[in-house]
């Protein structure tokens, strides 16, 4: 058995504790000792703060190509759409390998231990299937297990252009023919070691109310994730056709339960809290405020029962502070209050939360029986000098980025060491696979 002795250390409490020991053995967390003033003898310390490893609930490695390509000029999502359209069309199981492989590589550097992604991308441009109908999504998670996190591919499903109409030129890779297409080529996946296959109804707008719900009824044990009512556009049109909101129509079709997760939530009507409130909400920040999409209204989901957890969505940032911490600053602007989430309840959605929602429910915590993923957190530098072990939790929280985190831990192997991933070149993979794909 390993053992580190942590200068701090998040246990889930409202604040760090002090001394923390935490024995490793194997793969998993054997135990956790709190009030230990120095380091045993063969111990390894770890100086900062440790917490467990976070959360990345949803994910489009692929758009990761279109930072800083997509943020001049006007527009809203949807003509933001039409490039993500035009970066798509070029990917195959060899240049999306790399690309998420360098993508997930760089959630390592930011303290992500477990991604999920929101894998649509399935066929080939034109929307034929590869040999194997399953070579992109298998791409994806030979690139999860080189990097060495945890991943949940959530496969969506993806029949409509809109509501009632044919797919686009652009949209014609991510379909199925049908959704009983869609389940008997998800079926063919298996869970892993590091991976686990959760499902996904991409959107009301792509996905028919009969068809969601052989979707919700696929494999009820599993993680269901879904867009909701991301622009009020979609809202206005799931009115007109089904005279009920995207949370209802999905509600109905047998979606909405324990273990769905609604990704947005930004637009919901009054009625939807408490269907909400059943499962979780994914809430993406940088992306929602890259969109223009707007600012959701996590505190009265959280009231209303739903448990709350983060995404790097469009990975136009990959910064799972900077997500948890934007769930109340942004509040704040919309709504004049401050305060409306704890610096602990923030660090659960980045933690806890995300791994729940990806089916991993033992994860996301300090605690004997948990996965030994843990991630430090210098106090050292510029922007959390003078951080004093009571407000360490909430310094961090809201000051800390991807250049504090200092080593990262996933199932008792060291990914990261000093800031750098320890068999990646993270900058140069990124540069290479983006430049590949855009040149």
């Amino acid at each position: 058995m390993s053992a580190y002795w942590c200068e701090l250390a998040w246990l889930g409490g409202e604040a760090a504790e002090k001394g923390v020991v935490i024995g490793v053995e194997g793969e998993t967390i054997a135990s956790v000792e709190a009030g230990v003033d120095a380091a045993p003898a063969g111990a390894e310390v770890l100086a900062g703060l440790t917490l467990p490893g976070l959360a990345n609930a949803h994910s489009h490695a692929f758009q990761r190509a279109m930072r800083g390509r997509t943020h001049s000029g006007r527009g809203d999502f949807w003509t933001w759409r039409e490039e993500m359209y035009l970066v798509a069309e070029p990917l195959d199981p060899d240049n999306y390998l790399a690309l998420a492989r360098a993508t997930f590589a760089e959630m390592a550097l930011a303290g992500i231990t477990v991604a999920g992604e929101f894998h649509y991308v399935h066929h080939r441009s034109g929307g034929s299937p590869y040999e194997d109908p399953n070579a992109m999504g298998l791409a994806v998670i030979e690139a999860a297990r080189q990097v060495g996190i945890r991943l949940t591919l959530i496969d969506a499903c993806y029949l409509h252009g809109g509501i009632g109409a044919e797919p686009e030129p652009g949209q014609r890779r991510f379909c199925d023919t049908d959704a009983e297409a869609w389940a008997e080529r998800v079926s063919a996946l298996e869970d892993g070691p590091s991976t686990r296959i959760g499902a996904a109804i991409h959107s009301v707008r792509a996905v028919d109310p009969k068809s969601a719900a052989t979707v919700a009824a696929w494999d009820p044990a599993r993680p269901l994730h879904a867009h909701i009512s991301e622009q009020p556009a979609e809202n206005e049109a799931c009115l007109a056709a089904h005279g009920a909101t995207p949370s209802a129509v999905l509600a109905e079709a047998g979606a909405v339960r324990e273990g769905f997760t609604a990704v947005h939530a930004t637009h919901i009507s009054d009625s939807d809290f408490e269907l909400l409130g059943e499962g979780s909400v994914c809430l993406c920040p940088t992306t929602e405020r890259d969109l223009a999409d707007g600012v959701g209204l996590a505190r009265l989901l959280a009231d209303a029962g739903a448990r709350l957890c983060t995404g790097s969505d469009s990975n136009s940032l990959i910064d799972p502070l900077e997500e948890a911490r934007a769930i109340e600053l942004d509040e704040r602007l919309a709504s004049g209050i401050r305060g409306q989430h704890s610096a602990a309840e923030l660090m659960a959605a980045a933690t806890s939360g995300g791994h729940a929602a990806l089916g991993w429910p033992e994860g996301g915590r300090l605690e004997a029986g948990a996965p030994a993923d843990l991630v430090t957190i210098g106090l050292d530098g510029v922007a959390l000098a003078g951080t004093t072990p009571d407000h360490a939790l909430a310094s961090v929280l809201f000051a800390a980025s991807p250049t504090n985190v200092r080593k990262v831990i996933v199932g008792g192997k060291v990914i990261v060491s000093d800031g750098q991933h320890t068999t990646i070149d993270v900058a140069r993979e990124l540069a290479e696979s983006i430049g590949a794909l855009t040149s």
